[in-house]
Order: C-alpha cells, then sequence, then structure tokens
C-alpha cells in the first residue's frame, strides 16, 4: 500500500500538484477525487485534464452531466446517483476498463472501483489543501 500526504499553501500550489500528478496517470487508471463540497475535486480534475489534453481545453463541472470526455480521459461526479445499477448506464465500467477515469463522489461505486485505484482525500488547510494519497 501507497500513502502520502501533500500540503499545499494555496492555489498555485494545489494547481502544480495536479500538474505533477497529470503526468503520471496512463490509461487505463482511476483515480477517486473524495472531500467536502468546494473542497477543490473539480478543479483539481480540471488541471489533471489541460494538463494532459491542452490548457484550452474546456472543463466544465460534470455535475449536471455526470460524466464528460475527453478523448481517453472520463470525468465523472457521482453525487447526483442514488443506485449502483445507474453507474452501467453512464459506462463507468467501460470508462474503468479504458480510460483515465476521474472520479468525484466515488463512494456510490466502492463496489466496483479497481483495486489499485488512486484515491485521492482532500480537506482544506488554510489557503491550500492537505491531499491524502492512498492506492493498494
Amino acid at each position: 500500500m501507497v500513502e502520502q500526504t501533500i500540503i499545499t499553501k494555496n492555489i498555485n500550489e494545489t494547481h502544480a500538484f495536479a500538474r505533477d500528478f497529470a503526468h503520471n496517470l496512463h490509461a487505463p487508471v482511476t483515480v477517486a477525487l473524495h472531500g467536502d463540497l468546494g473542497v477543490g475535486k473539480s478543479e483539481i480534475s480540471r488541471i489533471i485534464i489541460q494538463t494532459l489534453r491542452g490548457t484550452d481545453t474546456i472543463v466544465p463541472s460534470p455535475t449536471f452531466t455526470i460524466v464528460q470526455s475527453y478523448d481517453g480521459i472520463s470525468h465523472f461526479d457521482l453525487y447526483r446517483i442514488e443506485d449502483v445499477s445507474e453507474l452501467t448506464e453512464i459506462g463507468l465500467q467501460h470508462a474503468i476498463e479504458n480510460d483515465i477515469t476521474l472520479i468525484e463522489w466515488p463512494e456510490v461505486a466502492n463496489d466496483i472501483l479497481p483495486y489499485n485505484t488512486i484515491h485521492l482525500y482532500l480537506n482544506e488547510c488554510g489557503d491550500g489543501r492537505k491531499i491524502f494519497i492512498k492506492q493498494a
């Protein structure tokens, strides 16, 4: 098991973390982003996607669409999913098997997440973030 804690002091350091983290991602890989509303799950996902697909890539939050796709990157927001059966309909399993898959609010999908999922636990820490990384 790999565990690491990163403390960022501000938004610029949080973005730098996300850019560095992105360079280590190769499909297929699943990243589960945990944390309260407003803690930065979508922001970190946005920076990862823009790092890998270009800074001009428009990355809206998938809160209402539930999933956004970016040529081999799938970004899911499972906040509004009420039943695990909905995960098949939105293509989560296919994404997990083929893409770099970023999942906000991953708790509803715990039973289908791969064993080697990278979990990022985000908490506010002053103007920055405390990011606990855990991977089996």
